[in-house]
């Protein structure tokens, strides 16, 4: 695991200094130089080693290890692969730039501190939490461009134009992404939700009533989101503000309570 873990430590730290260092830069053309085609290339094969890193312990250990560390390494490398996939162009620079170092910082945690013994799951289970984890990853980048959105909207009012066309995408390109990313991870979330109501027995006995509720209160915001998008044309700040409420309940749902569980009461350690 060490080998694959630095392996993609190094992808990663290349990958951020071709999108953000001297060579990042455009074409008179306005066209991305060769450097920022190479940085996305670097970060997917980043995130490709993260995951592989995951996979060499899990045979090692004899099974899948999902606690609070390796599932947060997990999102982030499912984070890198979201993003590499819309980092091709200039104006998605800036998004590869904040994802890829905390890629790095998980991949590094989890070969520090993430280790665990294995968890008891058969398939089922191993689904409902591969869906989870990877709508947590889709919707957690709709929430960093959320973010970005909130930033650009402000620099508009503020008239800082020489910031928005060197750093931020187009805002109805931001805005389209963000929601397509919105859309995709509902989806995921929503078969996630699904497995977990056919395969999970005994909530109570495993403490995950409060999981439950929290994460189908996640799921209804976003359904709101969506359904004010589509019927109202919802954008701008209510846009966002939807998007990090129903991206912090989601957090709660799954990582608050793993840290509750895991890290203070010490149970399923």
């Amino acid at each position: 695991m060490f080998a694959l873990s630095l392996a993609a430590l190094i992808a990663y730290a290349v990958a951020i200094a071709l999108l953000g260092g001297w060579r990042a830069v455009a074409d008179d053309d306005g066209k991305p130089d060769g450097s920022r085609r190479i940085g996305p290339l670097l970060g997917m094969l980043a995130a490709l080693l993260h995951l592989a890193a995951h996979a060499w312990t899990w045979q090692r250990i004899g099974g899948p290890d999902i606690h609070i560390v390796a599932a947060l390494s997990l999102v982030g490398a499912g984070m890198a692969l979201v993003t590499s996939t819309v980092a091709w162009g200039r104006h998605f620079r800036l998004l590869g730039m904040v994802v890829y170092p905390a890629a790095a910082l998980s991949v590094l945690a989890y070969g520090l501190f993430g280790v665990h013994a294995p968890e008891s799951m058969g398939w089922p289970l191993q689904l409902h939490a591969g869906l989870a984890l990877l709508a947590y990853a889709m919707l957690a980048v709709a929430a960093l461009l959320a973010l970005l959105l909130w930033r650009q909207e402000r620099a508009l009012r503020r008239h800082e134009l020489r910031t928005l066309m060197h750093r931020f995408p187009p805002l109805t390109l931001l805005e389209s992404l963000m929601f397509r990313l919105i859309a995709a991870g509902f989806l995921v979330l929503t078969l996630a939700l699904l497995s977990g109501a056919l395969f999970v027995d005994n909530l109570f006995a495993q403490h995950l009533v409060h999981k439950t509720v929290l994460s189908i209160l996640a799921w209804l915001t976003f359904c709101v989101l969506l359904f004010g998008r589509w019927r109202y044309g919802w954008r701008g700040r209510r846009a966002v503000r939807w998007t990090l409420l129903a991206m912090a309940l989601l957090l709660l749902a799954f990582f608050g309570s793993k840290f509750v569980l895991e890290v203070i009461l010490q149970r399923g350690i």
